[in-house]
């Protein structure tokens, strides 16, 4: 089906019909008519119409009953009642019913297009609004949280656990590990969904600001304030307010937010009325709030204030198995977003992918992968795609060598397959060396995390000089 706007008009006089279809049919519309009100009621579920135009006075059942069982399959549609000039108390209640307006026959032709155009403006933004809405549920659904991580699955179910509740919870982790998107995920599955989600970033606000960006203030209060203004939390009244990099407020500003918290309400700057506050705080904070509290570089009693649900989001590079399924997620995402037909990564691409340490974390990973579909010449992301940053290694492996140093030919040196091999014992290399770092040794839980076997990773380590493979 196309773009063009659809038309559904209803009457049981056919020469009104064939004048109103020949009219909007030149305007671009595309026009389907009916003279059966009950005919009607059948096409328009097949037709989907933007707008329907509707008689009132017809034999059988009547614009107002139509007009019920059109919105009741499709409540988005907008309907206009078309009605004599003596039945204009039988329009206004069509209204009542959720009718977008009436026009009174005879009418003029430019008038009707008029209000037929605002109808469908109407009918469009109300799509418009709606398709959004579903992309945000899909992306701050838990499901979009990508992972099957022992840690991960933590988070989804502590998710689940704490949304429906107005507790206040504490999300902490590094920078890029996904702290907004695990806050959104909380409200978009609690029962403030409907109310709003607002973000403030703690760290961004120049200290003498804090309290009238969180409080608001009154008409007069300090020289700037040329009019009352709403605070953060009154703005979040009804739904969730979201203080990323909480551990960055100032001691004034910590005092002025543990008040709030305590008592449920505010009081604007230069204002003498409380005004109740109505607000599920979600806090986070890259830095480590107990150590902060403990070194008296953030209230303690502020921190168990805040500290009521906490939720510790691991860094990439703790959680390796969940980066091939990252790296699909954001193929997927940008590969549509961008118009780019990427079908995948090719084996020396994943394995630097792997390999590195991620200190942007889940952030960075999403960037690199919009840098490569953007830049990707062919079906498949090589390692050329990828940032500078991430060759690095694969640079180094494939780069020329002495022939004293190894006994290599200069030809050899430059050989594609030794290039290659290289290359690859090198990423192999660093990743079982992370893998027995982040797991403190333990080669069994190492070799889990690398997806391979005990034995093949004890050969492994024999094969790259790796310490500890002497005893199996």
């Amino acid at each position: 089906m196309n773009d063009s706007p659809r038309l559904l008009i209803v009457d049981d006089e056919t020469r009104i019909l064939s004048i109103l279809a020949k009219l909007f049919d030149e305007d671009g519309y595309v026009v389907e008519t009916s003279s059966d009100p009950e005919a009607a009621a059948v096409v328009a579920p097949e037709f989907h119409p933007h707008v329907a135009l509707v008689d009132l006075a017809m034999p059988g059942i009547d614009g107002i009953e139509l007009l019920s069982r059109l919105k009741a399959d499709n409540p988005r549609l907008q309907v206009v009642i078309m009605t004599a000039y003596g039945s204009i108390s039988s329009a206004v209640e069509a209204m009542r019913r959720g009718a977008f307006d009436y026009i009174t026959k005879p009418f003029d032709n430019d008038e009707l297009r008029l209000v037929i155009s605002r109808a469908l403006g109407v009918a469009r933004l109300e799509a418009r609004v709606e398709h959004l809405e579903t992309q945000l549920e899909a992306r701050f659904r838990p499901e979009n949280i990508v992972g099957t991580s022992g840690a991960m699955v933590d988070v989804f179910q502590r998710i689940a656990k704490v949304a429906p509740l107005d507790t206040t919870v504490l999300i902490q982790g590094e920078s890029g590990t996904g702290k907004e998107l695990v806050a959104r995920a909380i409200h978009r599955h609690s029962n403030r969904k409907d109310g709003p989600f607002v973000a403030i970033n703690c760290g961004a606000i120049p200290p003498n600001l804090v309290e009238s960006e969180f409080f608001g203030h009154e008409r007069g209060a300090f020289t700037d304030a040329r009019e009352r203004r709403r605070g953060r939390f009154e703005m979040a009244s009804g739904g969730t307010l979201f203080l990323d990099e909480v551990g960055e407020l100032s001691a004034a500003a910590q005092v002025g937010l543990l008040r709030v918290l305590e008592e449920g309400e505010l009081i604007r700057v230069g204002g003498e009325r409380s005004i109740p506050c109505d607000v599920r705080v979600i806090a986070a904070s890259n830095r480590d709030l107990a150590e902060a509290a403990s070194g008296r570089e953030f209230r303690d009693d502020l921190y168990w204030r805040l500290n009521v649900v906490a939720f510790q989001l691991p860094p990439l590079r703790d959680r390796p198995e969940d980066i091939p399924l990252l790296i699909d997620h954001f193929l997927s995402k940008y590969s549509d977003e961008i118009g780019r037909g990427i079908e995948g990564i090719d084996e020396m691409a994943l394995s630097l992918m792997a390999a590195h340490r991620w200190p942007g974390n889940v952030r960075e990973l999403e960037n690199t992968i919009e840098h490569a579909v953007a830049l990707a010449s062919g079906p498949l992301i090589s390692a050329g795609d990828l940032p500078p940053r991430l060759r690095v290694g694969f640079e180094v492996a494939v780069g020329t060598e002495s022939p004293g140093a190894g006994g290599e030919t200069e030809a050899g040196a430059h050989d594609l397959h030794g290039a290659v091999t290289r290359a690859q014992a090198a990423v192999e290399r660093r990743m079982i060396l992370q893998a027995l770092d982040g797991t403190g040794g333990n080669r069994t839980e190492a070799a889990r995390r690398l997806g391979v076997s005990r034995k093949t990773l004890f050969n492994k380590m024999r094969a790259l000089g790796i310490a500890g493979a002497e005893t199996e």
